[in-house]
């Protein structure tokens, strides 16, 4: 089975400038990027049977990358 990516850029193409523009100048949107991130990392470990896990945990981890991404959407999408 193929895993789909979900890094940052990936699901917002349109805002690949305003995303390294953040993370270079944001520390908080740097470190919400960065949990989600990780997070995403994670998840794909999970669904390719790397890290072995429940069903339950690999979806409580789907529902916080979504409010990530949400908090990091209205981040890139605030006006300056």
């Amino acid at each position: 089975m193929s895993v789909e990516h979900h890094d940052l850029v990936h699901e917002f193409p349109e805002f690949r400038e305003r995303i390294h523009k953040l993370k270079t100048t944001d520390t908080h949107f740097r470190k919400l990027f960065d949990e989600y991130h990780e997070l995403t990392r994670s998840i794909e470990n999970m669904e390719n049977e790397v890290t072995p896990a429940a069903t339950r945990t690999e979806e409580r981890a789907k529902v916080q990358r979504l409010h990530l991404k949400d908090a990091l959407y209205c981040m890139l999408n605030a006006v300056e």
